[in-house]
């Protein structure tokens, strides 16, 4: 159906471009698999799963409410985390899979490293405007513009001196040796520059508390349903704070040697992919189980989608890391097999996921279905036509539940 509107289709726009960057994404994944640790294959994993979230969950919300800037930074998030993951996959492909294979390798790179935070910096607005897309008074302006300020000095530090490019989300590049000098590192690294840094980070802070502290202001006074829609949200910002608090202790009381290894990385992995992975989530079910916005039905599909999206990434993923170990290589044959075993799976994969979605968030559908599902099954056997014709009153009222209904038989001739 062709969208209605040029805003309806810019919100296709933003989802199939995020949408259509997975394909290479999960394709260099596989190319990159040996390259790349356990906990770092996850995180992608959790990423592509992230992103089919927000970009479909931007374009339901956009599709009928374009005026809600919520689902418009939805559809951004969702653009973002799939460039930041297709652009940091494609620059460790360039730079360690396949050195010098494909071109602009250094610009994929540095892309990487701009939608990473870009990333991050668009769920603060996201937070704050949710769920009706508007502040919870005028009061809060300053807190906006405070965000603003802290995005702009936070992208200020892609043209710091002495930094190097170390990939997007997930640090790829640093990992496996291969960062390299920032090539337009203009900005001093010490001096005013340094101080300026100072104060945007502890401004991001007092802005970060401020907008997880907004939640539950707008839940102060709010509705039954309003309220129970925000604690979602408030729960992921709760867990989101819990690692932010929790990193800050371990580069305080940790050895260097174990607050910037393991535990360190752990920590920063759970910090990113709770507010990624965690907010589409809140916002999926605050919509499934409050019935925010009247599109339930369609964002259990959107959420069926991106649990079956999920399942095969992990099942491609699998896949792509035995035949590694069994193969000792990374050959696109390997690839090639288990994309199309990833293929194979979604039809069956996709109708039993959305069964158990329909069955939890969607039980009306679920109910009618069953008992469409059972009249058509007795239909097989029926032979008395004032039986069929009253049973099929009764499936008609209790899947439909019109406040009247007859049934008309036309006389066989």
């Amino acid at each position: 159906m062709r969208p209605r509107n040029p805003a309806q289709a810019a919100g296709w726009v933003l989802a199939a471009l995020a949408l259509l960057l997975l394909v290479p994404t999960l394709v260099l994944l596989g190319l990159n698999a040996r390259h790349i640790d356990g906990g770092r294959m996850f995180a992608v994993v959790v990423l592509a799963l992230a992103a089919v979230a927000y970009a479909g969950a931007g374009r339901v919300i956009t599709a009928r409410l374009p005026g809600n800037a919520i689902g418009w930074l939805l559809g951004l998030v969702g653009l973002s985390v799939a460039t930041a993951t297709f652009t940091e996959q494609y620059a460790l492909y360039g730079l360690v899979t396949a050195r010098g294979s494909v071109p602009a390798v250094g610009a994929a790179a540095a892309l990487a490293g701009a939608t990473g935070p870009l990333t991050i910096a668009l769920l603060f607005p996201l937070i704050l405007l949710f769920p009706n897309g508007r502040l919870p008074s005028r009061r809060w302006r300053p807190v906006l513009w405070a965000m603003i300020i802290v995005l702009l000095g936070w992208a200020s530090q892609l043209f710091q001196a002495g930094t190097k490019i170390t990939g997007g989300l997930t640090n790829a590049l640093d990992a496996d040796h291969a960062d390299y000098p920032n090539p337009i590192g203009v900005l001093p690294r010490h001096g005013l520059y340094s101080d300026f840094l100072i104060v945007i980070f502890a401004l991001g802070i007092v802005t970060g508390a401020l907008v997880l502290a907004s939640v539950f202001v707008r839940r102060r006074g709010a509705g039954p349903e309003l309220r129970k829609q925000l604690a979602w949200l408030g729960y992921v910002g709760v867990l989101t704070a819990v690692w932010v608090i929790a990193q800050i202790l371990n580069g305080l009381l940790a050895p260097p040697a174990v607050s910037n290894g393991w535990l360190g990385t752990t920590i920063w992995g759970f910090m990113e992919l709770t507010p990624l992975a965690g907010i589409p989530a809140a916002v999926a079910v605050a919509v499934l189980k409050y019935r925010l916005y009247e599109i339930d039905k369609i964002i259990s599909r959107t959420l069926a989608y991106a649990i079956v999206t999920g399942l095969l990434v992990g099942v491609y993923t699998g896949l792509v890391l035995l035949a590694t170990e069994v193969l000792r290589s990374r050959t696109p044959v390997a690839v090639a097999a288990a994309t199309l075993v990833a293929a194979a799976l979604f039809t069956p994969l996709r109708s039993r996921v959305q069964r158990l979605v329909d069955r939890r968030f969607n039980r009306t559908r679920y109910d009618a279905d069953r008992t469409v599902a059972a009249f058509a099954a007795r239909l097989k056997d029926a032979v008395d036509q004032d039986a069929v014709r009253a049973d099929l009153l009764g499936v008609v009222q209790r899947s439909l539940e019109p406040t009247h209904a007859a049934v008309w038989v036309r006389p066989h001739r």
